[in-house]
């Protein structure tokens, strides 16, 4: 338990992993999505993946050619994690991006 309590620490004691997994508490979205949101390149969007579902924060589904990822249940459940979202909202600018991006259909257009 408590190795799963350091994972859990060390994927969100960085500002990107944060926001990106409040913005997965939010919606479930593909890369390509999170490429538009956060203006970063794939290559860097999937290794944050990774680090946050190797913690067990998000899972990812497949969807024709697209993996889309979202925040696992269970973890938004667990007290740590579930203290962070109550306490630290997603800003309203990564808010406002998210709206546009959904209605952009960016992962309509994506060429994965």
């Amino acid at each position: 338990m408590t190795e799963r309590i350091l994972k859990i620490f060390d994927a969100l004691s960085d500002e990107t992993r944060l926001r990106i997994f409040l913005l997965l508490a939010r919606s479930d979205l593909c890369v390509c999505e999170l490429v538009d949101i956060l203006k970063m390149k794939q290559p860097r969007v999937s290794h944050i993946m990774r680090k946050l579902s190797e913690a067990g924060l998000v899972k990812t589904t497949r969807d024709g050619k697209w993996r889309i990822y979202s925040a696992r249940k269970e973890a938004l459940k667990l007290g740590i994690v579930k203290g962070l979202t109550d306490d630290i909202k997603i800003s309203a600018n990564d808010l406002r991006k998210l709206q546009q991006c959904k209605k952009k259909d960016i992962r309509g257009t994506c060429k994965q």
